[in-house]
């Protein structure tokens, strides 16, 4: 029986090179340094949905429907609203039942290019192996898409594709040098994952925003098995039910 193959996009600007047949595939949307770890946390502490959208003016617009807003550009919270992109924003007592607009620099954009896919899901180090083992089970052609940071490759979403890629690596065909490039980045940071990114220029970027607490965050492995997934411009939870561990 012929295996399917996990394709790695390493940035948003190689898109239509993977787009063809996307409507029989699955994409795993990854950002996690912060949108895709930050939208885990959010439905881990009972966000009802999520609503990526564009531009802040139409995360705006939808707060005047009742949503709370995120919005965040090159980092920084978009002034007037909310929330921005820190996971540690998206607490309990915040967030429990309410929907969310959210746009950000990377993430919100790399979602809305994968609408067409059969499942789009959301990828962090929190859900890492529950989503793992989805794949696996759906059984279908897949594409790690990193968000990357305005069309750039960075090391963080790379690095989290290969640890996705060598979780499935048995059951799946490599599509291409960039799974084994991400790969082999994850194998060689894999001993001090933290450590290594300390050079990654997102991270660099958390020192000079005074965020650097988020990246233990974002590093934070499985404590979640919830696997959002984005469908209908909306993010919610399957059956709408928040599993917690």
């Amino acid at each position: 029986m012929k295996k399917p193959v996990v394709e790695t996009l390493l940035t948003p600007a190689l898109f239509e090179l993977y787009n063809e047949g996307i409507e029989k595939k699955n994409v795993v949307v990854i950002d996690i340094l912060r949108a895709t770890t930050t939208i885990c946390v959010a439905f881990e502490n009972g966000a009802a949905e999520m609503a990526p959208v564009a531009t802040p003016e139409e995360a705006e617009t939808l707060r005047k429907t009742g949503y709370l807003a995120a919005a965040e550009r090159n980092g920084n919270t978009v002034p007037g609203f909310e929330f921005g992109n820190s996971p540690q924003e998206f607490t309990q007592n915040r967030v429990a039942g309410k929907k969310i607009a959210f746009t950000t620099t990377n993430g919100t954009r790399a979602l809305q290019l994968s609408h067409a896919a059969a499942n789009v899901y959301i990828g962090s180090f929190l859900n890492i192996d529950a989503l793992a083992q989805k794949l696996l089970t759906d059984n279908l052609d897949t594409i790690l898409f990193c968000a990357g940071w305005k069309d750039k490759v960075n090391i963080e979403d790379t690095l989290f594709a290969g640890a996705l890629a060598d979780r499935i690596k048995h059951q799946f065909e490599a599509g291409g040098d960039a799974v084994m490039i991400a790969r082999d980045l994850y194998e060689f940071a894999k001993p001090n994952i933290a450590d290594y990114l300390q050079k990654a220029s997102h991270v660099q970027r958390f020192k000079t925003l005074h965020v650097e607490s988020d990246l233990d965050v974002c590093l934070k492995l499985n404590t979640s098995i919830n696997i959002p997934v984005y469908k209908n411009n909306c993010i919610k939870l399957p059956n709408n039910e928040s599993v917690h561990i």
